[in-house]
């Protein structure tokens, strides 16, 4: 489903919505050119879940996950500095999505072979200065409800 958002406001807008519809095992797989809006995206669904102060959500390029307290626990990736997907593996990343928290990753299609099947695919177009076309899709069924929900 394409949404085209014009404006940062409406970014952080679609963020807390998709934020609180996320659930427990949640994956959010992020794709998009460097200053498309990745990391503003996930700190606007950090938002959503509840976190105390969005402010602390950053990427964490050099860390690879950060780790926030919310409604679920956020863990955060960015795969951008991975020179492949084993690398991504060897990090514990499974653990992550068989834990009870949600799973947010910037870059993600460098490791798309090791994400889940059944997730939610947000593909960020730069459309404009301030505009994004998002290509929201769901790989599966479980992440199916959500679409729905951003939609309605």
């Amino acid at each position: 489903m394409l949404f085209d958002i014009p404006s940062p406001d409406k970014m952080c807008e679609f963020g807390r919505r998709l934020g609180a519809a996320l659930f427990p095992g949640a994956v959010v797989a992020l794709v998009g050119s460097l200053g498309a809006g990745k990391t503003f995206l996930v700190r606007a669904i950090a938002e959503g879940l509840g976190i105390a102060d969005a402010r602390v959500v950053c990427s964490p390029t050099f860390t690879l996950v950060h780790e926030y307290p919310a409604r679920l626990t956020i863990y955060h990736f960015d795969v951008y500095r991975l020179k492949s997907p084993v690398e991504f593996a060897e990090l514990g990343s499974a653990e992550y999505f068989d834990a009870e928290g949600v799973c947010l990753v910037e870059w993600a299609d460098k490791v798309a072979s090791l994400l889940p099947v059944d997730r939610l695919q947000i593909e960020i177009e730069v459309t404009g200065e301030q505009s994004r076309r998002l290509n929201v899709v769901a790989t599966g069924p479980v992440h199916a409800a959500i679409i729905q929900r951003l939609a309605g």
